[in-house]
C-alpha cells in the first residue's frame, strides 16, 4: 500500500490537528436512527468447517481399494486382521530395515541404513525339505488361501498346527516371499493359543523378529512383544538390537532400556548397532545426556570405533536438548582424535545450529566442509533452508533452492516443505501455495509430509473447500494419507465447542487402522485443551501412559499449551516441575508457553523471571523466545521490556517478522510515541515487508488518542483508495476519535461509512456514541442511540447503563439518573438486580459528595 500517506522514511514531525478539508456548514444534520443510519443485514453466523466433508474425503483415501490377495503377495497396502486388530501392518512395507535417525516434521535429520542380516554374516538354512508331509500340506494350504481366510483356516486346523514344525513353517512362509501369511500365523498362535502350551523355540522368536525389522513393522514388533514377554527367552543380540529398535521408533523409551538392561545381564555384549540404537533411544528420550556419555565410554572400553551413525546420532540428540555448547565440543573433540566427519555428520551439526536457528553457525559449517572437500548434499541445503526460516528469513530461505539448483543439487519436497511450512507459520498462505505450486511445476511430486504441511497450515485459515482440493490432489497423485494426516485433522478441531469433533476423527482414525502413537496422543492433549476440556486432555495423558507410551518433552508441552489458554501459570508451573523432576529438559516452546501463562494471568513478575534467565544466558535466546518474550510483555504494556527484547533480536540478527513490527508500533501509538511508531513504519519497509490492516489500525489509533482525528481518517481514506479494506476496528478507532473531540456529526459520518460498506456496528460502537454524547449532557441523542441498540438486537450492557448514569452525575441531573435507571428493566426484562442497584448506589455516592 504505497502512497504519499505513507512516505519510505519515517515522518518525525506531528501533523496538524485541522481536517485537509472543512466540513460543510449547509450539510443536513445527521441523526441516530435507523432512518438516517440504515444498517446493512445480518451477515450469517460463520458457519464451522465442513468437518463432515472432510472426513468422509480423508476416509475414502485412507481406504485401501477392494482387493482380491494373490497367492504369493498382498496388494494391500494394509493388512486387516480380525482376530489381532492392533497389529495393523504399516503402510510402507518396502523401507530399508533401521532408517534409524528419522524426522517426523519436514526438517531433514541424516539417516544411515544397515542390515542386521549382513552384520551377523549368516543365515539359517533350515528351509522346506526339513518339513514333514503334514507340514508340506499345512505350508500349501496357507499359500493357496487369500489373507483374509487364514484365520479361519488356522481355527479349522488348531491341532494339525500345533503338530509341525513351526520354524521351519515360518521360514519357509518367509523364504517363498509370504512373509505376511507368516507373521498371521505367529499372531493366531499368541492370540489362540496359551504359551504354556507352545513350545515357541528361540529361532522361532527370532525369525518373527528378523521379518519385523527387514519389513519395518516397528509398531507391530512393539504390540507384540509387549504381549510376549521376550525375556525368558534365549536370543542373540541381533533379536534383541532389532526389538530395541522397534521401541525406540514407537517411542516406548523406558521399555527399550529394561529390555537392554536385561540383555546385558544375561551376558550378551551389545554390538556397536545395539549402542547406535540405545543412543538413539537416549537422544529422543530427552535428559539423558549423562546416559548418552555413559555408553560412549562403554564403547570407547570395548575398543569399538564411532561410526557416522555413532556420531551423528549424537549430535542430533544435542540439537534435540538446545545443548548447543555440547554438540559444538563432542564435534571439537571427534576431530582432535583424528575423527574425520563425513557429510552425514557435519549434517547432523548444521541441524543443531539451524534448529536454534543461528544460522551464521550453519553457514559457517558448510564452508568448513567445503574447505575439507566434504560434499554438501541436498540435506545440508535443506538444514541451511530451515536455519534460515527459524530466523525468520523467509525469502532468503526461498533463494537457497536457486542455489541449490545452480549446484547441481535438486531441490526435494523436504525442502520446500520447510518454507511452505515457515510461510504458514507466518500467516503468508497465498506465498506458501504459490509455492506449492511452484513446486509441483518444477517436477518435484509433494510427498506425504508436504500434503501435511500444506493440509494443517489451511486447517489453521479455516480453509476448508481448500483442503478438501488438496485431499483430491493427494489422490491423484497416489498418496495415502499417513498417521501425521489424521494427527493434522484431530489437531484442527481444537476450538472451543468442537470437542465431539476429536472423538469422532479420533474414532475414525482408529476404524482406518491407524492406531495412535505418542505423536497422536500429543495432539488429542493438545486438541482437548485448546477445546477446554482439562478432564478428557488429563484422561490422554493417562491412557498415553497406559497405552506405554513415555511422556516426551512435547506431551508437557502439550499440557502447557492448554494452560496457558487459560493463563493458569500456578498450574503451569506444575507442569515444568515435573517435567524437570523427569529428567527432562525444557524446550524453546516449554518456555514460551510458560510466557504465554505469565502474560495471560497477568503475572508480571513470572515474565521478568524467564526474562532475566534469558539474558543471563540460562535460556537460550532463540527467534522464538524472543519473539514470545515481546508478545508477552506487549501483552502486560512494558514498554522498556519490550524495547529490550527487541534489540536482542537486532543484535542476535534475526528478523523481526509483522507481528514483532506491529507490537512495537502498537506500544508506541498507546504511549504517543509518533516518531518511534514511524520508525517501525520505516522498519517494515525496510525490511521488504508490506503494512497490513493491524499496522494501519495501530496508527489510526496513534492518532485518534492523541486528538488528530482528521489525520485518522485521513489513514482511513488512504488505506480504501489503495485497494485496503479497513475492518471494524478501524472504524471504531476513527469514530472514538472524533468522539472524543466532540465531533459527533463527524463520528457519525464515519459510521455511516462503514455501515455503507457493509460492517455492523457492534456494542463498543454505540458504547463509544453513548460516551460522546454523555460528554456534552446530549441525552435525547443517547435514547436516540438506546433504541437503535434495542432494535438491531445489540441490547446495552452494564457499560452502557453506567456511562449514562455518570453523564447525569457530571449534570448534577441525579433525579433523572434514577429516573433513567428505573426503566432499564423496560428496556432489557433480563437485566439482573445486581447491575440495577449497584447503578443506584453509585447515584447516591454522587449526591453525597
Amino acid at each position: 500500500m504505497e502512497g504519499a500517506l505513507f512516505p519510505s522514511k519515517p515522518v518525525y514531525r506531528n501533523p496538524l490537528n485541522k481536517p485537509p478539508q472543512q466540513p460543510n456548514k449547509h450539510r443536513q444534520p445527521l441523526k441516530f436512527s435507523s432512518a438516517t443510519l440504515p444498517l446493512p443485514p445480518e451477515s450469517p453466523s460463520t458457519p464451522s468447517l465442513h468437518f463432515d466433508s472432510l472426513l468422509q474425503h480423508l476416509l475414502q483415501l485412507s481406504s485401501p481399494p477392494a482387493t482380491t490377495h494373490k497367492s504369493n503377495s498382498i496388494n494391500s497396502p494394509r493388512n486387516t486382521n480380525t482376530h489381532f486388530p492392533s497389529l495393523q501392518l504399516s503402510v510402507d512395507s518396502t523401507q530399508t530395515l533401521y532408517p534409524l535417525v528419522t524426522s517426523k516434521k519436514p526438517i531433514s535429520v541424516p539417516t544411515l541404513d544397515f542390515d542386521i542380516d549382513h552384520e551377523e554374516g549368516h543365515r539359517d538354512n533350515r528351509s522346506v525339505e526339513f518339513l514333514s508331509k503334514k507340514g508340506k500340506f499345512m505350508l500349501d494350504s496357507i499359500v493357496q488361501l487369500n489373507l483374509d481366510s487364514l484365520n479361519a483356516f488356522f481355527d479349522s486346523a488348531k491341532s494339525e498346527l500345533l503338530a509341525v514344525d513351526l520354524f521351519s513353517l515360518l521360514k519357509t512362509l518367509d523364504l517363498s516371499g509370504n512373509w505376511q501369511k507368516a507373521l498371521l500365523l505367529f499372531e493366531w498362535i499368541v492370540l489362540n493359543i496359551s504359551c504354556d502350551n507352545v513350545n515357541f523355540d528361540n529361532k522361532v522368536i527370532e525369525v518373527i523378529v528378523r521379518i519385523l525389522g527387514r519389513e519395518s513393522q516397528h509398531s507391530v514388533a512393539s504390540k507384540l512383544f509387549d504381549r510376549i514377554s521376550v525375556e525368558k527367552y534365549s536370543l542373540d543380540v541381533r533379536a534383541f538390537t532389532t526389538i530395541l529398535h522397534a521401541y525406540s521408533r514407537t517411542g516406548k523409551y523406558e521399555r527399550a532400556i529394561t529390555l537392554y538392561d536385561d540383555m546385558k545381564e544375561r551376558g550378551l555384549s551389545p554390538t556397536l548397532v545395539t549402542y547406535n540404537v540405545m543412543l538413539d533411544v537416549y537422544g529422543k528420550m530427552g535428559g539423558s545426556w549423562n546416559s548418552i556419555l555413559g555408553i560412549l565410554n562403554e564403547i570407547r572400553n570395548k575398543g569399538l570405533e564411532f561410526d557416522e551413525f555413532t556420531c551423528s546420532t549424537v549430535i542430533s540428540a544435542c540439537g534435540r536438548e538446545g545443548l548447543l555448547n555440547e554438540a559444538k565440543m563432542f564435534f571439537t573433540g571427534l576431530k582432535a582424535q583424528g575423527y574425520k566427519p563425513g557429510t552425514v555428520t557435519y549434517n547432523s551439526l548444521v541441524h543443531v545450529f539451524g534448529k536454534a536457528g543461528i544460522y551464521s553457525e550453519a553457514i559457517s559449517i558448510l564452508k568448513e566442509m567445503e574447505d575439507n572437500n566434504c560434499p554438501a548434499d541436498s540435506v545440508t541445503y535443506n538444514e541451511l533452508v530451515a536455519a534460515y526460516v527459524r530466523a525468520g528469513f523467509n525469502e532468503e530461505g526461498v533463494a537457497l533452492i536457486d542455489t541449490m539448483t545452480s549446484k547441481g543439487l535438486m531441490p526435494d519436497a523436504v525442502t520446500y516443505t520447510t518454507v511452505i511450512n515457515a510461510y504458514g507459520r507466518a500467516g503468508k498462505v497465498d506465498e506458501a501455495m504459490q509455492l506449492f505450486n511452484q513446486m509441483k511445476e518444477s517436477g518435484c511430486v509433494p510427498n506425504v509430509c508436504t500434503y501435511n504441511a500444506v493440509l494443517g497450515m489451511l486447517g489453521k485459515n479455516s480453509q476448508s473447500d481448500e483442503m478438501i482440493k488438496i485431499l483430491s490432489d493427494m489422490k491423484s497423485n497416489g498418496c495415502s494419507p499417513n498417521r501425521v494426516t489424521w494427527n493434522t485433522m484431530l489437531s484442527m478441531c481444537g476450538n472451543k465447542g468442537m470437542c465431539k469433533y476429536v472423538n469422532k476423527v479420533f474414532r475414525e482414525m482408529r476404524s482406518c487402522g491407524f492406531e495412535p502413537d505418542r505423536d497422536t496422543f500429543n495432539t488429542l492433549i493438545n486438541a482437548y485443551g485448546r477445546c477446554g476440556s482439562d478432564i478428557d486432555a488429563s484422561n490422554m495423558h493417562e491412557e498415553m501412559i497406559r497405552a506405554g507410551f513415555t511422556p516426551s518433552v512435547n506431551t508437557y508441552n502439550a499440557l502447557l499449551n492448554a494452560l496457558a489458554r487459560r493463563g493458569d501459570w500456578k498450574a503451569a508451573e506444575s507442569v515444568m516441575l515435573d517435567m524437570r523432576n523427569k529428567g527432562l529438559r525444557p524446550s524453546e516452546t516449554s518456555y514460551a508457553l510458560m510466557l504465554h501463562s505469565y502474560a495471560k494471568g497477568g503475572n508480571v513478575l513470572g515474565i521478568e523471571k524467564i526474562e532475566k534467565e534469558i539474558y543471563d544466558g540460562h535460556i537460550f535466546p532463540s527467534w522464538m523466545i524472543l519473539r514470545t518474550l515481546l508478545l508477552a510483555n506487549f501483552k502486560c504494556r512494558a514498554l522498556q521490556n519490550m524495547e529490550r527484547a527487541f534489540q536482542e533480536f537486532q543484535k542476535k540478527g534475526y528478523k523481526p517478522d509483522l507481528v514483532v513490527f506491529n507490537s512495537m508500533l502498537s506500544i508506541f501509538a498507546k504511549n504517543k510515541m509518533s516518531d518511534r511508531a514511524h520508525e517501525m513504519l520505516h522498519l517494515i519497509r525496510e525490511s521488504g515487508l508490506q503494512p497490513d490492516l493491524v499496522t494501519y489500525n495501530s496508527l489510526m489509533d496513534m492518532y485518534a488518542r492523541g486528538g488528530e482525528c482528521w489525520k485518522a481518517e485521513e489513514i482511513l481514506s488512504g488505506l480504501l483508495k489503495s485497494g485496503g479494506k479497513p475492518d471494524l476496528v478501524s472504524y471504531n478507532t476513527v469514530i472514538k476519535g472524533f468522539c472524543r473531540q466532540g465531533l459527533m456529526q463527524e463520528a457519525l459520518r464515519i459510521l455511516s461509512k462503514m455501515t455503507a460498506s457493509g460492517i455492523r456496528p457492534c456494542i463498543f460502537t454505540y458504547n463509544t456514541f453513548v460516551t460522546g454524547y454523555a460528554a456534552r449532557g446530549l441525552f435525547k441523542e443517547i435514547d436516540d442511540v438506546i433504541n437503535c441498540m434495542v432494535e438491531h438486537n445489540c441490547l446495552p450492557n452494564e457499560l452502557t447503563y453506567k456511562i449514562v448514569v455518570d453523564g447525569y452525575c457530571k449534570a448534577r441531573q441525579y433525579t433523572d439518573a434514577m429516573d433513567f435507571i428505573a426503566k432499564i428493566k423496560d428496556i432489557d426484562s433480563s437485566f439482573n438486580d445486581g447491575p440495577v442497584q449497584r447503578l443506584s448506589s453509585r447515584v447516591r455516592e454522587n449526591l453525597e459528595s
